[in-house]
């Protein structure tokens, strides 16, 4: 068996809804698809395929081996196209995740410069606060936050993110500074967090652990950018990464409390599938982002 040639009859017929419309599309004989579909069953000792008068739907089996599939053979392409334009031009789409926050306001400044480089190339940026799966989603890389757990996947460290507590001089000078996170409570914070209410500030404790400081909330968003203006107007405390509000602290309008309970840095990276590892466009992109990313803090 063919085994690159089976998995892309295979997708044909995923795509195409039968095995009669996927011979079609492949000018193919009928018999000659339901053999090679017969085969992949055969060789992963599974069924692939459910198949009534009127409908065909995938198993279990056949789900992951379709979006295994589409994979592989999208790598394939792009080695086949690199080889023959012998690697002087990056042609394909890729993929890319980000969290909203960062990747609206760090990642994507960044791809101007990278497609104006490649111009036969095309991206997608998926802007997802969840964690997204690299291989089911099709996503060539993902920008993540935090230290990742045991995995398959490459890795490119990019820099490092603080989460830090701010407020405006008028508001200190108005209300006090506070000299632990436990004296939140009598202040008025802004609070980010995906529900609306009272929030939860972790902090680094005095053992050097960590804990968690209920605040009271006087204005509640759903976006950190959103709440920097108005910790810059002097409504209150609020708790954001330390690049996104660099400007205002060296412009004075934003002053670094309880600095001595801060939580340790989170690294932010990019990952990628290793098969994705050796594919020209991917490591293009991780290569030019590496290169271009600013100190986070």
């Amino acid at each position: 068996m063919d085994q690159l040639a089976a998995m892309t009859t295979f997708v044909r017929v995923v795509e195409a809804g039968s095995l009669s419309g996927a011979a079609r599309a492949a000018h193919a004989s009928l018999t000659s698809v339901s053999r090679q579909i017969a085969a992949l069953e055969a060789h992963y000792s599974a069924q692939l395929l459910l198949r009534t008068t009127r409908r065909l739907a995938l198993t279990d089996a056949g789900r992951l081996l379709y979006e295994r599939a589409k994979t592989v053979l999208s790598e394939v392409r792009e080695i086949e196209t690199a080889l023959l334009s012998n690697q002087q031009e990056l042609t394909g789409r890729l993929r890319v995740s980000a969290p909203s926050l960062m990747g609206r306001l760090l990642l994507a400044p960044l791809l101007p410069a990278f497609l104006r480089r490649h111009p036969q190339l095309s991206l997608d940026l998926l802007l997802l606060d969840r964690p997204v799966d690299l291989i089911a989603e099709d996503i060539h890389v993902a920008l993540r936050i935090g230290r990742l757990p045991d995995s398959q996947l490459m890795t490119r460290r990019l820099g490092e993110l603080t989460m830090i507590v701010c407020a405006a001089p008028e508001y200190l000078r108005a209300y006090g500074e506070p000299q632990s996170p436990r004296e939140l409570a009598g202040h008025d914070c802004l609070v980010f967090s995906d529900a609306p209410g009272a929030g939860d500030w972790r902090f680094r404790n005095a053992d050097g652990g960590e804990g968690k400081v209920r605040v009271s909330c006087r204005l509640w968003i759903n976006s950190l950018d959103a709440l920097v203006p108005a910790a810059k107007e002097g409504l209150g405390i609020v708790r954001v990464p330390s690049w996104q509000v660099k400007d205002a602290i060296q412009a004075g309008e934003l002053r670094r409390i309880l600095t001595a309970y801060e939580l340790p840095p989170t690294p932010v990276q990019l990952v990628f599938p290793p098969a994705r590892l050796g594919a020209p466009k991917t490591r293009a992109l991780v290569d030019h982002v590496a290169a271009c990313w600013s100190a986070l803090d």
